[in-house]
């Protein structure tokens, strides 16, 4: 088809035009989505905190641990269930031979991204019509707060497939309520394996209170949909529980008392704050719907179910969550499909903003992370190379040809986009998403070295082993965070035991974490250090390891 006629993405994905056909439109739409999902999931080593407690778990299963009870640095530990760090596991057994364990299992994370994208995708198209799936996901991966945990070893990528395979079956239950049942049931199933009671806590609260409070959803459908929900999510929960009950009942029954769904927060502040930069560009698109449509808000099933999905997500997080932006995930989707609502009935002028807001931003973004691959790899600006290095001293600049020209071909895929296309409402939206994944692939492509130079413990670590003595008995951690015993146990193959939990002190190596903030522990002289060290670019935390001299 010749480039004159579909000069850009918008024509293809955006705009509506009679001489581009659904097909082309869609696999236009799986290319971007592809690029977001791939770009970053390989290449640097495990970050804390998310990654390095997960990376720890995986490498216990794959050495044959127990798949019910997740073991963190020689601890079994019950703050997630296990199906991610299955799901990972798997991955990492089926990829390690040609990657790095984390690497290969960090893929799974870009398969649930996927399943995730496919459910907002239904979900939209369900709820606004033909070609409305295409501009909710472009909403919700354009999502700032999304783009980051996206890419981890972290549980909530596969909870918030949960979420959106719940939230869509809800949306299916008047018209095919059978599999809506089946969609709902396994999604709280999925989203409850993956970060614990509270995820299905809220998409079984939405589903109840919708018939309650809306007559337009007191339907046989409904009812029909809820009860094949129920016995298809009871699986789920049996299977792993009854697991756990034989294998470990204290810690189950820990964690059921103890665990975050036991509503003892305050955090719904926090979590309307974060959305504030975490929800762009639903929120502003979201919060026009609400005004645009301020008289038939409670009227049409749509808006009933963004709102009381919103509202019980919000509640039940502000109570039963800790305050971390990953938190928030949930509530992306209903901004997204209620942003969705928004696009066509946008006043123009408003569209043109949003717009030239999103081509300013990520244009100024893509300029400044060009700037600093200039000081990072060639070393001018001189002041701005000497700040880089500071920053990440470990980092050993190079020039990597096929990085460069990837960075380069993002950028003029995202110029011509932006600049050679006829504005329209979608085509703002369009914009948006293709400029997150431009400024993403921009950094995962030029930065990403030197970000892990900064984040990774391997030469840390690694330098700890090697200074190990030729025998010893254990060791004995003291103020280690669970991120840095996950790490030490992932690099060196050292099952710290914490001083915290094992006091008096049994073993013969004692490895401790300092703080800038606090005085350092002086463990006496029976002790010799026999190591020291820490993240060159790390100015708060470092280690000592002291050995028992007899």
């Amino acid at each position: 088809m010749p480039f004159e006629v579909q000069h850009d993405w918008q024509a293809s994905l955006a705009t509506p035009r009679p001489l581009i056909g659904e097909r082309a439109k869609i696999r236009l739409l799986l290319i971007l989505c592809f690029l977001w999902i791939s770009l970053g999931l390989i290449g640097h080593d495990p970050w804390k905190p998310d990654e390095a407690q997960s990376v720890s778990i995986i490498k216990h299963l794959m050495q044959g641990g127990n798949w019910a009870v997740p073991v963190m640095a020689g601890v079994p530990t019950l703050k997630y269930p296990p199906l991610y760090y299955l799901s990972a596991s798997a991955g990492a057994a089926a990829f390690s031979p040609w990657l790095a364990l984390h690497d290969a299992a960090r893929l799974v994370s870009g398969l649930w991204m996927a399943l995730t994208l496919l459910m907002v995708g239904m979900a939209g198209r369900e709820m606004w019509g033909t070609g409305s799936g295409r501009q909710t996901t472009f909403v919700f991966l354009g999502s700032l707060g999304l783009l980051f945990p996206s890419h981890l070893l972290t549980p909530f990528v596969a909870g918030i497939a949960g979420y959106a395979m719940a939230f869509y079956g809800i949306a299916l239950s008047q018209r095919r309520p059978w599999r809506a049942g089946v969609l709902i049931g396994a999604g709280i199933g999925i989203a409850f394996l993956s970060t614990g009671f509270l995820a299905a806590e809220i998409i079984a609260l939405c589903a109840i209170l919708l018939p309650l409070l809306f007559r337009a959803w007191r339907r046989k459908t409904t009812a029909a949909s809820l009860a094949t929900a129920l016995i298809t999510c009871l699986p789920w929960f049996a299977i792993w529980l009854l697991t756990v009950w034989h294998h470990a009942p204290q810690l189950l029954q820990t964690w059921l008392v103890y665990g975050p769904h036991a509503f003892d927060n305050h955090n719904i502040g926090y979590f309307l704050k974060t959305l504030t930069w975490f929800a762009w560009p639903s929120l502003p698109l979201a919060l026009w719907t609400l005004w645009h449509y301020r008289d038939k808000l409670l009227l049409r099933p749509q808006f009933q179910l963004i709102i009381t999905f919103f509202f019980a997500s919000l509640i039940l997080l502000g109570f039963g969550a800790e305050s971390r932006d990953t938190q928030a995930l949930p509530l992306l989707l209903p901004l997204a499909l209620l942003g969705t609502s928004a696009i066509d009935a946008l006043h123009r002028s408003l569209a043109s903003l949003l717009d030239w807001f999103g081509i300013m931003l990520f244009g100024t973004m893509a300029f400044l992370i060009w700037l600093g691959w200039s000081a990072m790899a060639l070393g001018f600006p001189t002041k701005l190379a000497l700040r880089v290095h500071k920053l990440s001293p470990d980092y050993l600049p190079h020039f990597s040809p096929l990085s460069v020209a990837a960075a380069c071909l993002l950028t003029i895929i995202w110029a011509v986009v932006v600049f050679r296309a006829k504005r329209s409402n979608r085509a703002s939206v369009t914009d948006w998403a293709v400029g997150i994944t431009m400024v993403w692939g921009l950094l995962m492509a030029l930065w990403l070295p030197w970000l892990d130079a900064a984040k990774s413990y391997h030469a840390t670590f690694t330098n700890l082993h090697q200074s190990l003595p030729a025998s010893y008995g254990c060791v004995t951690s003291r103020n280690m965070g669970d991120a840095q015993r996950s790490l030490l146990d992932y690099y060196a193959d050292i099952q710290a035991i914490p001083y915290e939990t094992a006091q008096p002190i049994n073993c013969d190596l004692y490895l401790i974490q300092d703080d800038r903030n606090n005085e350092k522990i002086d463990p006496g002289t029976p002790w010799k250090l026999i190591w020291q060290g820490k993240r060159a670019a790390d100015k708060r935390e470092s280690f000592r390891l002291f050995q028992w001299v007899r």
